[in-house]
């Protein structure tokens, strides 16, 4: 009996002990040199016993899933972001390697909130739209999507509003914008389906709604590739990730420069033309020059075909 309490002694303290070895390198910062120094000394003394081989193994478990847990509530998916953790930008990964393609496992998804797609992903008439708005009351709860830690909570007038973005142990990192408030702060840790901000209708917005985006590596991922919209679950436990269909990718394969091309030519084709009366003229050969009728010439400038021209009157010709 007295082998086994001290047994479970021992397992106590030595608990005690290494929690505050990781704590303390995590924090070493806040600590001072003589709590740093205690800590050292106390952890000497444990390691001058000795112990059993089941002992040790179990002070090695314990050490390591300690250490798991930290590193991963300090710096999510932190391999993959080759430790880039920026609080005031979203898009800071512009050195980070990004895989061609990558399995996320989003098994633990959770749904922001359950409202109506109003705007999809996808090319808009001046811009990219990189994620889905979903239909909400200001003031409706929202929801993380995953366990994660917060990277940004800020507020951007010309675009997301109040914002979060959280990223996630799976590599994700899910951006939530036009809210009315953030109910989390920066660097603090969240589980998937906490409440983390009330909807709202802030920053460039048109009405109360979320703009909720995934994003990987900060390449902007379809939410409807991974999320069914009708019955607001996923439609697997992962998804796979694939750069060459990145949103980011799909913008820079010259969809600006076509952009541009097509909105010259509608112009050009919609410019209205004028033309300025001359001796002669009649509103027959005047339709011939611009390729239109008669009939259109006089609804555009609301005359009659008999109506007689005046030279130097300016008609509208398209």
């Amino acid at each position: 009996m007295d082998n086994i309490l001290s047994k479970l002694a021992f397992t106590g303290v030595l608990f005690l002990l290494i929690s505050s070895s990781v704590e303390a390198q995590v924090n070493k910062k806040e600590l001072s040199k003589k709590e740093i120094k205690k800590i050292n000394e106390q952890l000497k003394l444990v390691a001058s016993k000795e112990y059993t081989k089941t002992e040790m193994l179990f002070m090695d478990s314990v050490l390591m899933h300690l250490e798991l847990n930290e590193e991963e509530n300090e710096f999510p998916a932190d391999e993959l972001y080759e430790g880039a953790w920026n609080n005031d930008f979203l898009k800071v990964y512009a050195n980070v390697n990004i895989p061609d393609s990558f399995k996320i496992d989003i098994s633990s998804f959770v749904m922001p909130v359950t409202g109506m797609v109003t705007s999809p992903y996808g090319p808009r008439w001046r811009r990219f739209h990189y994620g889905t708005d979903i239909k909400l009351q200001t003031g409706d709860t929202v929801y993380a999507a995953f366990n994660g830690k917060v990277r940004v909570c800020s507020y951007e007038r010309k675009g997301y509003g109040n914002y979060l973005v959280i990223r996630h142990p799976n590599g994700m990192e899910t951006v939530y914008g036009h809210l009315s408030e953030s109910l989390v702060s920066i660097n603090e840790n969240v589980q998937a389906g906490q409440p983390i901000a009330l909807g709202g209708n802030t920053g460039r917005s048109t009405g109360s709604h979320l703009h909720f985006e995934f994003r990987f590596l900060g390449q902007a991922i379809d939410p409807s590739d991974i999320i069914d919209f009708t019955h607001f679950c996923t439609y697997d436990d992962s998804y796979v990730f694939n750069k060459s269909r990145s949103g980011d990718a799909y913008f820079n394969v010259d969809f600006y420069t076509k952009f541009k091309s097509l909105k010259s030519n509608f112009a050009s084709k919609t410019k209205a033309k004028y033309y300025k009366v001359r001796s002669g003229d009649t509103l027959l050969a005047i339709a011939q020059r611009y390729g239109t009728s008669v009939d259109k010439i006089c609804r555009l400038n609301g005359i009659k075909a008999t109506t007689t021209l005046k030279i130097g009157r300016s008609l509208r010709c398209s």
